[in-house]
């Protein structure tokens, strides 16, 4: 993260943490493998625990900055994207130790289980001309019909074993139904990553994170 990183983040105007914050896969001294960091400002220490060294706390230590920021890094080499990873934590107060899934993931395990997977994201988006178009038909006098949707329960593939629908079939067969239905705009019920199902979603731990029961990204 760069001064000026850490400046926005100080001042609560960064708006892509995203791209800072997390696990990021990169290349220190020509060696590839993923860059880490989170915000823990009450941490003694912190180490990366994952699949790649058996869940071993010190293996792979975070580092401090010294901005004052609260925000602690690391680099751990020779790993990639589809690596599972929590952050073991160890607080400066009462002796406290926690094992935590990473805020700013991008993908998540699939519930029961709660460990961050690291990912890059390399979606082309081909939106320009919907996007040109946006502002005629969102114009604040036209007029307008919402459809709620939840997507683990609004429909089904009986086919096998009455699974979900995963992001893409959805994208089909919701579009067309709204669409049949004279709906203009469809609003979802929370789809980031949460550890219930009945919570509906309700329940959110990574907003960055959608949820592993439909696909991943």
């Amino acid at each position: 993260m760069t001064d000026h990183d850490i400046y926005l983040f100080k001042e609560g105007s960064h708006f892509e943490l995203y791209r800072k914050l997390g696990s990021h896969c990169g290349e220190v001294d020509g060696v590839k493998g993923v860059h880490f960091a989170v915000w823990a400002p009450d941490a003694a220490h912190i180490s990366v625990i994952g699949d790649w060294n058996h869940w071993q706390r010190g293996e792979n230590e975070m580092t401090a900055r010294g901005d004052s920021s609260g925000i602690w890094e690391g680099f751990v080499p020779s790993i990639d994207n589809g690596a599972v990873y929590k952050y073991h934590i160890a607080s400066q107060y009462n002796g406290y130790n926690v094992e935590k899934a990473d805020p700013m993931a991008l993908v998540s395990e699939m519930p029961p289980k709660t460990a961050s997977v690291v990912h890059t994201l390399k979606y082309d988006w081909n939106d320009s001309g919907w996007m040109a178009s946006r502002a005629k038909n969102n114009a604040l006098d036209a007029p307008y019909s919402v459809y709620e949707v939840h997507l683990g329960s609004w429909r089904r593939n009986s086919d096998e074993e009455n699974r979900y629908l995963t992001y893409k079939e959805l994208a089909i067969e919701l579009t067309a139904y709204v669409k049949e239905m004279g709906f203009t705009h469809v609003e979802l019920l929370p789809v980031m990553t949460h550890p219930f199902y009945g919570s509906w979603g309700y329940q959110s731990l990574g907003y960055f994170s959608p949820t592993a029961r439909y696909g991943t990204p």
